[in-house]
């Protein structure tokens, strides 16, 4: 029986191991989420299935030209803050590309992503729904100190 523990303690290992392999670091590259996330700060964040996003979370995201799930550097990721999931109306007074879908409901695996500083940020307001598939993750916390406000 003393074979037990160390096998438990390798079964425990390769599931940390494996858990935190599909972790995510974004670097935060520029205002458009201040107050937030200032540029620089750096940011962890955690795979999670599209039905599971949720309004007012900040997620992590692919640049529309990266394609679907590419391997790829964490400075090109985006971070914006869901206004709106699937199912939900799309919110009134959100630019070009989706003032002719105010008030309709947003498409299946499609997302409504703004950055907080809206004179900042290339979103939603300028580039339309959001493919679920482009999410990589939620954050869930900020890594060390904020770069914006390090005197603090």
């Amino acid at each position: 029986m003393w074979w037990l523990i160390p096998a438990a303690l390798a079964v425990a290992a390769a599931a940390a191991l494996r858990w935190a392999r599909r972790l995510v670091v974004a670097t935060v590259s520029g205002p458009s989420m201040e107050p937030a996330f200032a540029d620089g700060d750096r940011v962890l964040a955690r795979p999670v299935r599209p039905g599971r996003v949720r309004p007012g979370q900040v997620v992590v995201v692919l640049p529309e030209y990266e394609g679907v799930r590419p391997r790829r550097p964490a400075s090109r990721l985006l971070i914006k803050r869901v206004a709106a999931v699937p199912g939900d109306p799309v919110p009134d007074g959100l630019g070009p590309a989706l003032a002719g879908a105010a008030g309709t409901p947003v498409p299946s695996d499609r997302f409504v992503l703004l950055g907080d500083n809206p004179g900042h940020s290339v979103d939603s307001r300028q580039e339309g729904f959001f493919a679920a598939a482009r999410i990589q993750g939620v954050v869930v916390r900020r890594l060390g100190e904020t770069a914006g406000n390090n005197s603090q």
